[in-house]
């Protein structure tokens, strides 16, 4: 019968496999961390998944990026964005056009010229109420389908991907066109929420002439994806939160149109409540500063002299307000005022 060998305790375990790394740097088995161990120590392994948050390393790493469900009438801007361009591209290029918003994401403006497939079209705009500029990236799918659509091609061909040469005018003409309807459908998604008129400024194909921002500042990336059946590609809106940042107060609404501390139907409620309301009111004879040391030595028969003529008017006060002024008299038996000057218009205007 073989020799059993001896259960070996925690310790000696851990000095074993040391004993073995070591030996492995000097020509032993060592063992390998696979590429899947890698990404999942460095915090790589459920990138593209969108269903998880990043571990490790990336958590690190976007730990200072701004949330774009902060702002979260964005969504409601670009949802608007999609169905009017989906309207536009059809008139602008006579056939099917189906456009979709893949996702809202928040990224480093660095990070995001660092990751673009070129070769691409980057077109630069203006927004010119809010003084600041903004980003789209057209890639060479969307491009080519632009301008085979536009030039009558056929359908059902494969997409062309050239390399190797730059874009030609034709080409810089036709996607610049595409560049002009989509930055006048943006204008129109923004226009119920602000004002705003994307200039076209230039088309850029080496991103590093397309900077706008500082590498690490944080920025709104929307994703659009354009099918023309057969045919399409991607265009992608940058736009930093410097940007953003003369509407930020109204991106933070959940809803278009509200208003943070208000409610209409309340202060409706309110103000009819209100009219109806019963008030108590004092007619004011006169007044007259009296020192405190005269009043002390008041007695029962002491007389107090008003500087009040018979035709003077009386105030009529609710509470320390002064509201009507006007004429004593009588009327079926009673005392009366006649109102004859009101000062709530003037209280109004101040």
């Amino acid at each position: 019968m073989a020799d059993e060998k001896p259960e070996l305790s925690e310790e000696e375990k851990m000095a074993a496999e040391w004993a073995a790394a070591e030996g492995g740097g000097a020509g032993g088995d060592a063992r390998v961390l696979s590429q899947n161990e890698i990404d999942s120590l460095l915090g790589f392994g459920d990138i593209g998944t969108g269903d998880q948050e990043n571990s490790g390393i990336m958590a690190l790493i976007n730990s200072a990026l701004v949330n774009y469900e902060r702002l979260p009438m964005l969504e409601v801007v670009f949802d608007r964005l999609v169905r009017m361009m989906s309207t536009s591209l059809r008139n602008f290029t006579s056939d099917n056009v189906e456009v979709s918003l893949d996702q809202i994401t928040s990224v480093r403006f660095g990070d995001y010229l660092n990751s673009i497939p070129l070769p691409a079209m980057l077109c630069v705009f203006k927004a010119e109420e809010w003084d600041n500029s903004g980003l789209m990236t057209v890639d060479s799918a969307m491009i080519y389908s632009i301008v085979d659509v536009l030039l009558g091609g056929r359908r059902g061909t494969a997409q062309m991907r050239i390399e190797g040469r730059p874009y030609t005018t034709i080409e810089r003409n036709l996607v610049e066109r595409l560049v002009r309807v989509v930055l006048a459908d943006m204008s129109g998604a923004f226009d119920p929420l602000s004002p705003v008129t994307f200039r076209f400024d230039r088309l850029e194909t080496n991103p590093r002439f397309a900077t706008i921002a500082r590498p690490a500042n944080a920025a709104v990336l929307a994703k659009l994806r354009i099918d023309m059946e057969d045919r399409g590609g991607r265009i992608e809106i940058l736009i930093p939160y410097a940007t953003l940042e003369p509407i930020r107060e109204l991106l933070l609404q959940m809803f278009m149109g509200e208003k943070f501390g208000r409610d209409s139907i309340w202060e409706t409620h309110l103000g009819n409540e209100l009219l109806v309301t019963d008030m108590k009111m004092r007619a004011v004879l006169g007044e007259v500063s009296v020192p405190l040391y005269e009043v002390m030595n008041w007695k029962p028969g002491s007389q107090l002299m008003l500087n009040v003529k018979p035709d003077d008017m009386v105030s009529l006060r609710a509470g320390d307000v002064t509201l009507f002024q006007g004429h004593m008299g009588s009327l079926n038996g009673h005392v009366a005022v006649r109102v004859e000057k009101t000062t709530l218009h003037d209280r109004e205007d101040d």
